[in-house]
C-alpha cells in the first residue's frame, strides 16, 4: 500500500499514524499537491492528499474513507473506531469536529496567503468556525476523565484531534494558542509524546 502526501497535512498524518499503530506495511511518498500535482493527478483527479493506493491498484481518497478501509483489515477489538453503538457515532463526531477544524484552518491559510485580495467576510467566517470548534472541543475534553477521550487506549478521535491541533497551531500561531485551551493542550502533548507521533511527523511547510 502507498500513502501519498506530506505529514504536515493532518489528514495524511492521521492515516500514517493509524497504519503504523496497526503495523500495516506501507510505502510513503511525501508528494505535495503544489509541487507534485502532476504526479498525483493520474491517481486522484481531485489532486488532493491523502491519496492511498491499495495493493490491487485501486486508489482511495479522503482520510475517513481510507481509515474505514484500514479498520476492516484488523480484528474488531483492535479497530481505532468502536464497531458498536453508541461509542461509534460519538467517536466519529469528535473526529469530524477535529477534521472540520483542520479544514477551516486550511481554508483560512489559503485565503490569507494565496489570494491577492483577501475576502474579509470569508476569513472572518473561518476564524469564527475555528474558534467555535476549539471552544466546543475544549469544553467536552475537559469533561472526560482519563488519558484518552473514549477508552483506555488511543483511538481515531484522539489522533484526529491531535493532528488537527498541531496543524492549526503551526499554520495560525496568532489565532490558535493552545495554552488558551488547557484540556486540548494536555491532550495534544500526551499524543505528541508517543513514538508514533514523533515518527509520523513533519513541521508545517507553507506552499511556495
Amino acid at each position: 500500500m502507498i500513502l501519498i502526501g506530506q505529514y504536515d497535512s493532518p489528514f495524511v498524518r492521521r492515516v500514517g499514524i493509524a497504519l503504523t499503530l496497526y503495523e500495516l506495511p506501507f510505502e510513503h511518498r511525501p508528494w505535495s499537491v503544489f509541487g507534485d500535482g502532476d504526479r498525483i493527478a493520474p491517481l486522484n483527479p481531485l489532486v488532493r492528499v491523502p491519496t492511498f493506493e491499495l495493493d490491487d491498484g485501486l486508489v482511495l481518497v479522503e482520510s475517513h474513507a481510507i481509515l474505514d478501509y484500514l479498520d476492516n483489515l484488523v480484528p474488531p477489538e483492535l479497530a481505532l473506531f468502536p464497531r458498536t453503538e453508541p461509542g461509534r457515532h460519538r467517536a466519529l463526531r469528535v473526529a469530524a469536529l477535529a477534521m472540520g477544524l483542520a479544514e477551516k484552518a486550511v481554508s483560512l491559510f489559503y485565503e490569507l496567503r494565496l489570494h491577492d485580495q483577501v475576502s474579509e467576510a470569508w476569513a472572518g467566517r473561518c476564524r469564527s468556525q475555528i474558534a467555535g470548534a476549539l471552544a466546543a472541543l475544549e469544553r467536552e475534553r475537559a469533561e472526560r476523565i482519563g488519558d484518552w477521550w473514549f477508552d483506555d487506549r488511543i483511538g481515531h478521535a484522539d489522533i484526529a484531534l491531535a493532528c488537527a491541533l498541531r496543524f492549526a497551531g503551526e499554520a495560525h500561531p496568532d489565532l490558535v494558542a493552545l495554552n488558551d485551551y488547557p484540556a486540548l493542550e494536555a491532550h495534544c502533548a500526551r499524543c505528541e509524546e508517543l513514538d508514533v507521533f514523533r515518527t509520523i511527523s513533519q513541521p508545517f511547510i507553507p506552499p511556495a
